[in-house]
Formats: C-alpha cells, structure tokens, sequence
C-alpha cells in the first residue's frame, strides 16, 4: 500500500540542535564550543506559516539488487497537495516497472539508442544522428529523461518555428542584396568609358553587402522535415517506454504543421509560360508531357550521359541504382537489370548499400530500344578500356607515371573506369535543362515521367509498383493518378458519355453533343 510522506522544510540557517538520542533538543556544538550554525530545515521556528518554505515527498521503493534501499524524495512543491500527488504518480510509475530514481538525461539516452540501432542503413544512421546532436541535445539534452514531458518537446519545436521565421527574413534580405549587386554591375558595365570610380565603389559596396547577407542561416525546417525529427524522437521514446524507463511516449500529443507530401504536377502549357515570365515552379514535384520529355533526349542524344538519363525516363531507376548498377546484374539476353545496389552520396562521402527498400531489390525488364543502347554501351566501354590501357602502356615506354583503368565492373563510368558520383549526374542535369530552356524538374522527377509515361500507354499501376520499387501499390495510386491532363479531360467525359439524352444538337464528328437548345441560347 502507498504511504505518502510530505513535510515541509526551508532554506534557512541557525543554531542546530539534536533530533534524537538522550540529547535531543539541545544545541550541537563545534569544537570551540560555540553552537554549530546550518540549516534548521524541519526545525524552523516560522515554518508553519503558509508562504514560507516548500513540501517535500519522501517514501520507501522496493528494495534494489542484494537488498539496497531504495528512496524516492523530491521537493519544491508550493503545497502539500501538490507534493503528495505528485508522489502518488512517482510510486504508480515505480509499480509499473519504471526506474523512477534514473538520473539518465535525454543527450546519454539518445547517444546510448542510437548506438545500439546496428541495422539502420548508414544514410539513416547518419540522419538520426545528426538530428540527435544538432537538434535535440541542445533543446533537450539536459532534461532528465523521467522528467521529460510534451512541453518540453512542443518547446523545441516552437524555437524551430521562430527560427524559420528568422531565416525567411535572411533569404528576403539575401535576395534584396543580389538585385542591389546586379543594379549596379549594370550601371558600372553600361556607363561610358572612362568608367566613373563612384559607380565602381558602389558596385563593390553591394558585392560587400550581398557577402554578408549570404552569411547568415538561410535554411527552413520545413514541414516534412519536422515530422521526420518528430518521428526519429518517438522510434526512440517507444524504446525507452519498452525498456520501462518512462511512462508514456511524450512525442504523440506534440503539435507540428500539417504536412502534405507533394503529387506530381504536369508542366502544362499555361504553367510554362507563366513559368517564363515569372521564373517560379507550381509545385515542388514538376512531370514533363511526353513531348517535353522527347525534347530533352533529343538535345542530350550525343551527351555521354545519355543511357543513363534514357534509362531513368523510361524504366525509373534512381540515380544511386543507376551509378550503382553492375554489368553482374544486366542481363542483355533475357533484357533484364537486376536492382540489388546502389551508391549513396552525403557530401563528397559515396558508399555501396542495398536499395532503398526490400521492394526496391527488383527485377525491371528492358525495351528494345533501351536494350540495344546497353549493347552498344557495353562495346564503347570495352573499346575505352582497350585505348586507355594503350595510351598508358605508350606513357610507361616514354617514362612518364601510368594511369590504371579502374575495374569497378559498373555499367556506367568515366572513361577511366570510374563510377559516376550520383550528385555529379544531377549538376550535369541541371546545366542540361537551363542549356536548352526547358522547364526545371528535380533529377529524382525523371521517374515520376517514367510511371506517367507507363501509365498514359496503358500500363497497369500494379506494373508501374513493381517498376519503380514501391513499397506499397496504394503509394503508386495516390501518387500518380489523374497526373496527364489526358486522364483528367478523360475522367471529366466518361459521367457524360453514361448519361442517356433524347436531344441532342447535331454536332460535327468528334465534338461533345449539347442539347439544342442550350445550342441555340449560345448561339444568339
């Protein structure tokens, strides 16, 4: 049964006496004989009145490992109601198995999570570790992990809040100095020579102030983001709540801005002009139309870099698959690439890892065209290999150091063998779009072109699943349906065309039918 002990105690100093023992009652006294001032604590003499001193709580938990005692006390409270309910939900933790005399904070009981999460992948692990220690710990850290509670956490997200705020100002600000540093490049360049000093000293004043506008943070936290943080913070609380360290997980009832992931949007002629006048993209995520998409192969057709674009428009493999893929897994009789790895990069850092997923470990079968682009890339590649082990062979009969050719075995590399950083193929991408004016899609979009592509030639979405390597068929759905406006305009006609009329206008072949008289009204 719970007992709970509260009493009340100060801070305040005095001569002290006995509490117990044939001496109680009288003064202690120090050496010199004097009495031996400390805290009166209980002993007070004005500690029953109401505004002085704080409740405390204090009562016996079960006995620890070979029977050490264990106490739980704490103080501080304004009440005795309080420090008594308080220790009521101490003891109810306590009998549920929860270490309530733990003096873990968050920062070592995060440290100590992450380390023993052995089967993360390595981009994740870097991931959670980075918002471990740039996030977390300087919000939290310090924060026993009992005493954690949704405040706390809401808090951290609240400083996030105002930070993004702060650094939209800097990006305003960033933004502001670049039109300043361009005005007066202009005035500078188009003033008649011999340039006056003043429109120098004053182009080189905002080149000054667009570096020190640049320095400042600029990135947002967005929302996405904050879920990903907030998800990371629960997988951990879920483990402490598991091992009995704390009650409840606190992260559940914390709020966060609504966060919806981004569809597709089509570049529509509309879009494309108002993108031309404007320069800002409708969506995050941006699809070409198919004859955007014939475009852009056609002014990279002799690009080094073709197949492996081609390859991304029409199968949807990822940039890290694509760098990552070995001749081991292509199969060029059956028309088959086996996806079981890929290059990750963070920074200038590349590894190997398995696909991103168990379902992205798939088999995508190759068309014709595709197929016979791997044929010929294969006999370029052993053509450079030939002529590069050749040149360096000449080099070492002249003396000069050698260059190996790197046997990585990788489909696509440079002409020395290398294989491709998968950041180096987004760079090229990007030059290759402001090259030809075509309308921005991010690198990682060639796949939503690939599964709309796939979709407007009438390919099943359980296929498209399977291509892509998604996790889950109603992920490919939602992602992907009404993305052409060619299903759209189908979807807005099939309700009409179910629909019996007895009259009918008589319209030119091809064209929807409209009643007469609505016909007539329009036409007056």
């Amino acid at each position: 049964m719970f007992e709970d002990k509260t009493y009340k105690r100060c801070t305040c100093k005095g001569p002290l006496t006995y509490k117990s023992g044939p001496d109680k009652g009288q003064p202690v006294l120090s050496a010199d004989g004097t009495p031996k001032i400390g805290y009166l604590e209980t002993a007070c003499p004005v500690l029953k009145k109401r505004d002085h001193g704080s409740w405390y709580y204090s009562f016996e938990l079960p006995t620890g490992p070979g029977g050490k005692r264990r106490r739980a006390k704490k103080g501080g409270y304004r009440t005795q109601k309080q420090a008594a309910d308080a220790a009521k939900a101490v003891w109810e933790a306590a009998q549920d198995g929860i270490d309530v005399l733990s003096d873990e904070n968050v920062a070592d009981y995060l440290r100590r999570w992450i380390a023993t999460r052995v089967a993360l992948k390595r981009s994740t692990r870097l991931g959670y570790e980075d918002y471990i220690e740039r996030i977390f710990i300087p919000a939290i850290g310090h924060i026993k992990l009992r005493d954690l509670r949704t405040r706390q956490i809401q808090e951290m997200f609240e400083a996030i809040w105002a930070r993004n705020e702060q650094h939209a100002k800097n990006i305003d600000a960033a933004r502001a100095a670049l039109a300043a540093e361009r005005t007066a490049r202009e005035k500078w360049r188009q003033a008649a020579k011999p340039r006056p000093q003043e429109l120098r000293q004053a182009w080189n004043k905002a080149k000054e102030a667009l570096r020190e506008a640049r320095k400042k943070p600029r990135h947002i936290t967005g929302a996405g983001t904050q879920l990903r943080v907030n998800n990371t913070l629960s997988a951990a609380l879920d483990d402490a709540g598991k091992a009995r360290l704390i009650s409840q997980n606190w992260t559940k009832d914390v709020v966060l801005p609504t966060y919806r992931k981004p569809k597709p949007h089509v570049w529509t002629p509309e879009r494309v002009e108002a993108w031309r006048k404007t320069g800002k993209k409708p969506g995050k995520v941006m699809v070409w139309t198919p004859e955007q998409t014939g475009q852009f192969l056609d002014a990279v057709a002799e690009h080094r870099l073709y197949l492996m674009f081609h390859l991304m428009v029409f199968r949807g493999v990822r940039r890290g698959e694509t760098c990552g893929l070995p001749w081991a897994e292509v199969n060029l009789d059956a028309g088959v690439v086996h996806i079981t790895e890929q290059l990750v990069a963070l920074s200038y850092e590349v590894w190997e890892d398995t696909p991103k997923s168990d379902s992205g470990a798939r088999t995508v079968s190759l068309d014709s065209q595709t197929l016979e682009l791997l044929r010929l890339w294969k006999g370029r590649q052993q053509k450079e290999r030939k002529e590069w082990e050749e040149h360096q062979q000449a080099k070492r009969r002249n003396g000069e150091q050698p260059k190996i050719w790197h046997d990585t075995g990788r489909v696509f590399t440079w002409e020395d063998g290398r294989a491709y950083h998968p950041e180096y193929l987004r760079q090229v991408f990007d030059r290759l779009l402001t090259k030809h004016g075509l309308p921005p899609i991010r690198l990682h979009d060639l796949r939503h072109c690939a599964a709309t592509l796939s979709l407007a030639a009438g390919v099943h979405m359980k296929a498209i699943q399977t291509m892509l390597g998604h996790s889950s068929y109603q992920l490919t759905a939602d992602t992907y349906t009404s993305v052409l406006p060619q299903f759209e305009k189908a979807q807005a006609e099939a309700p009409v065309q179910l629909v019996p009329r007895k009259t009918k206008a008589r319209q030119p072949s091809g064209e929807t039918s409209v009643p007469k008289k609505i016909s007539d009204e329009a036409a007056a």
